[in-house]
Order: structure tokens, then sequence, then C-alpha cells
């Protein structure tokens, strides 16, 4: 009971976080570094970066893991599981609502102008969570070349858990070279599993056990999840591409995790009981993962050839942020309502010295939506 101060502090921190959280996983870690960083000195800047880099290395929901993480620095398992659960509930539970409302009415609500600001608001907080990580992560010359490696390797078409292993084992390389140091211990590598289960006829185990295997081989973005949905069940003819399609944008409106989406596919597949094994299935994995990886990352730092290993890989994450940045920026820049948006925000943002991300989210939320009037 001791510890009951500081399981109730992750679970209000994450709780916030996952009922303001829009804008993808970078956005996300973003407003994470923000809360348990610079605002609540949870941990140093350094190992917030390991741990961002370990987690880009493992399948899984990126931003989620990281809840996990830093739940376990402040409350140990109990926060693990903590910080992970009430990160994703709010999401979950709107969405679910979304799915009944959906499959009994036929129709999405209208949502889309409360959150025509986010996008350009979250800009702001990205930039700046790069701006602070990129700090520490820039350590070296060559770190920094490694860097423009991963954004040329992006622009080149290779995915992110690719570009970033490449990173990693050429650091790994080139500094092991340069210190001329042996070490016997190996880096870790990311589970890596491919395989295949159709879904012959739909019972509950079927969806648990196919969301299961998505969230065990689920690389990089949450959005590379709408190709696995369509793989599974557009493919098999249990859903149409309008009903996947519908499910991707409450992906879009709603805040936390995208894998939240798997909630609205759950219940269009089997009702309430879809909806709970969908998210269990997609989200069981995650919490496996972290619960194993997260005791020896300090650990792994303190081997010179991982530490080479890590170094490169949080140069490299950071710059997948910059590239976030810049696709998001691309996009927002086709309206002047964006632009106006992303321009206070950035000035609110670097402009405040205790500017809040929350606050930020909401601007923009409420801008967006008087902007959309107009």
């Amino acid at each position: 009971m001791n510890n009951f101060p500081r399981i109730a502090e992750v679970f209000f921190v994450m709780f916030k976080l996952g009922c303001l959280a829009f804008g993808g996983p970078a956005a996300h870690i973003a407003m994470l570094e923000e809360e348990v960083v610079q605002k609540r000195k949870w941990m140093t800047r350094d190992h917030f970066l390991d741990l961002v880099g370990a987690t880009n290395l493992i399948p899984g929901p990126n931003s989620t893991e990281m809840t996990m993480h830093c739940g376990h620095e402040r409350a140990g398992f109990i926060g693990l599981i903590v910080g992970g659960i009430s990160f994703i509930f709010p999401a979950v539970v709107l969405t679910g609502i979304l799915g009944w409302a959906y499959v009994t009415y036929g129709d999405l609500p209208n949502i889309a102008p409360f959150i025509y600001g986010i996008k350009p608001a979250v800009l702001a907080i990205i930039a700046s969570a790069i701006y602070k990580l990129g700090k520490k992560a820039l350590k070296s010359i060559e770190l920094g070349v490694l860097g423009i490696l991963t954004i040329l390797l992006s622009i080149l078409g290779f995915n992110e858990i690719t570009a970033l292993l490449v990173t990693g084992l050429l650091g790994v390389l080139y500094f092991s070279f340069k210190n001329s140091s042996q070490s016997s211990k190996k880096a870790f590598l990311p589970l890596l599993i491919t395989n295949s289960l159709s879904i012959s006829s739909l019972t509950s185990s079927t969806i648990f056990l196919t969301f299961l295997k998505v969230g065990a081989v689920l690389y990089g973005s949450g959005y590379v999840l709408f190709a696995y949905l369509d793989a599974e069940f557009v493919a098999t003819g249990i859903l149409t591409r309008g009903e996947l399609m519908d499910a991707i944008a409450i992906g879009q409106f709603t805040p936390g995790p995208v894998l939240s989406t798997v909630t609205f596919v759950g219940y269009q597949l089997d009702g309430i009981s879809g909806a709970l094994l969908a998210t269990l299935g997609i989200f069981l994995p995650s919490f496996i993962l972290v619960v194993l990886l997260n005791p020896i990352i300090p650990k792994l730092r303190n081997s010179k050839i991982v530490g080479y290993f890590l170094d490169s890989v949080n140069i490299a994450s950071v710059a997948i942020m910059i590239i976030v940045l810049f696709q998001m920026g691309v996009d927002i820049a086709s309206s002047w309502q964006g632009i106006i948006i992303a321009i206070l925000s950035c000035i609110a943002t670097f402009g405040l010295k205790k500017s809040n991300p929350m606050w930020i989210v909401l601007g923009g939320s409420l801008g967006g939506y008087l902007l959309h009037l107009v």
C-alpha cells in the first residue's frame, strides 16, 4: 500500500494522456516526454530516449508501450500494468460506444469539425519534442550523420524498422571500429514473426487469435494495422472495404492509440464480446514484451556494443519523428486554417515557458472548429 500514491499518479497521468493524446505515436511520445521527464522528473531524458529506441524495435503500438515503460519507472510492475491500461481505456470506451452507434444506426456522428485543428496543433508538440530529445541524442557529428542516413533510407522507401536496424547496426560497426573495443556481448534484435492464420469461421477464439497474431507482428506505426485488417477481414469477405474505411475514420477521430480501432472492428464482428476479445488480443503482446524488456534496458546500456546500438537507434528515432513532422506539415500546408493553427500552436509551445500540451490540443480543437465554420 506504500506504493499506492505512485500508482495513483501513474493512473492520473496516463488516463489524462489517453483522453487528450491525438496525432499519432510521435505526438503521444512528445506529450509523454513533457509529462514524465520535464514536469514530473520520473526519469532522465537519456533514459527516456533509451526506452523510445528499445520500444521502436519490438512489435506493438510504440506510444502505448512507452506508457507502460514510464509506469514501471514510477511504480514498478503494477505501474506498468496501470500505465498501459489507463492510457488505452479512454480510447477503447469511446471507440466501443461509436461501434455500438455504428452497428445500431448504420452511420458515424459528424465529429470531424471538432478535430479539424488537432493535427496542426500537435505539430508544435512534436517539434518541441524533437528539439529537446534531439539535443540529448545528438552526442556527436557521427550520430548526426546516422540520423541523416535514417531520413535518406525512409525517403528511398525503407520502412521504419528497417531504417532503425540499419542505422543501429552501422552505428555498432563504426563506433566499435573507432574505439577498437572488443566485447562478447551481443545486441538484442527485434522479435520477427511472420505467419498466417486463416479465418475459416468467425468464432470468439478466431477473433481473439487473429488480433493476438496481429499484435505480435505489428511493427512501426499503428497505421500499418489497416493493411493487416484488410487482409484478414476484407479479403476474406467478413467486412466490406467501406466498413473498414469507417473503422479507419474512427481511429483518426479518437484520442489515444490508433490500435483502439480494433475495438470498433471487434464490435462489428461480434458485439461487446468481439470488441473485448479484439482489444485484449491486440494489446496483450505489448504488455508481455514490455514486462520482459524493461528490466534489461539499463543492463544493455552498460554494454559498450549495445550502448553504440542504442545511441544510434535513439538518433534514428528522432530522425523518424522529423519525417513524421514533415509529412504532417505537408498535409497541413494545403489549408490556410491549418497553417494559422500550426503557427499559433508553435508560438504557444516555444514562446511560453510552461506551456501544457493538453491546452495546446484543446486550443487547436477549438480553433479548428471555429475556422471550419468560416
